[in-house]
């Protein structure tokens, strides 16, 4: 069970006033902008983030046990005083809250989208070249699942990193998932999502479905057949000048 907050509207936090400062001239002009705050739990899980305009600003990370600023180095610095200990208080509450409803309502069945996920590179794939294979995660409700990866079948640790849920105009959310590999002949990788609403039937995608990693084997026998093609035009004219001086 899950519960989740979102709050929207045009009265911003103080702490994201510095944001809002707009130029004012003979008449002063009104900017009007979106604050959205995503405060929710599971049993399990929680997450606290905040956002303005559809970017996010601030998240809390509950495994390194810190609050972590998303602007990017352009931006103006801001600071984000106690948000991460005031995190702390209101998922301790969530959780109880989500307890304390569970019990109460007999675990209704909750509300679910499942997931869609497809992968791809980010780069251009060159065999022995660092790349980033990305799994993208979207239309899924509620913001809780899992995702791994495999490579030749063996379950992949390393090189993996994973984006905070985003949510969506619609109400539900997107994830991101990367995996640093360079890229072999022969390599084969999948990355496979686990969500409440796939009732147990996990959604798998391989590289090699819809972007294939390159073959040394097609370039090796189109440079075979063009250097037999190209003896044989020579010897044809060799022939053919040949024949001509006998005449």
């Amino acid at each position: 069970m899950l519960k989740l907050f979102v709050k929207q509207g045009n009265d911003l936090l103080n702490i994201i006033h510095r944001l809002l400062l707009g130029f004012y001239y003979a008449h002063c002009i009104s900017v009007v902008h979106e604050y959205v705050g995503i405060h929710g739990c599971s049993e399990t899980d929680g997450e606290d983030m905040h956002g303005l305009d559809e970017e996010e600003m601030w998240h809390a990370d509950f495994n390194q046990k810190r609050g972590v600023v998303t602007l990017p180095d352009f931006a103006n610095p801001l600071e984000f005083p106690n948000f991460y200990e005031t995190s702390v208080i209101e998922m301790t509450g969530c959780k109880s809250d989500v307890a304390f409803l569970t019990k109460v309502f007999k675990s209704p069945p909750p509300e679910m989208d499942a997931p869609q996920t497809s992968i791809y590179l980010k780069d251009d794939v060159e065999l022995g070249v660092q790349n980033t294979l990305i799994c993208h995660v979207t239309g899924f409700y509620p913001p809780s699942l899992s995702i791994s990866w495999t490579k030749n079948n063996a379950h992949v640790t390393e090189g993996i990193s994973l984006s905070q849920y985003r949510p969506r105009a619609d109400g539900t959310f997107n994830i991101f998932s990367t995996l640093k590999f360079t890229p072999a002949e022969g390599d084969i990788y999948s990355c496979t999502v686990n969500h409440i609403a796939l009732q147990g039937q996990p959604q798998t995608k391989t590289l090699g479905e819809n972007v294939a990693l390159p073959s040394v084997g097609p370039a090796v026998f189109c440079g075979v057949g063009l250097t037999l093609g190209l003896l044989g035009v020579a010897a044809g004219t060799f022939l053919l000048i040949k024949g001509n001086n006998c005449n």
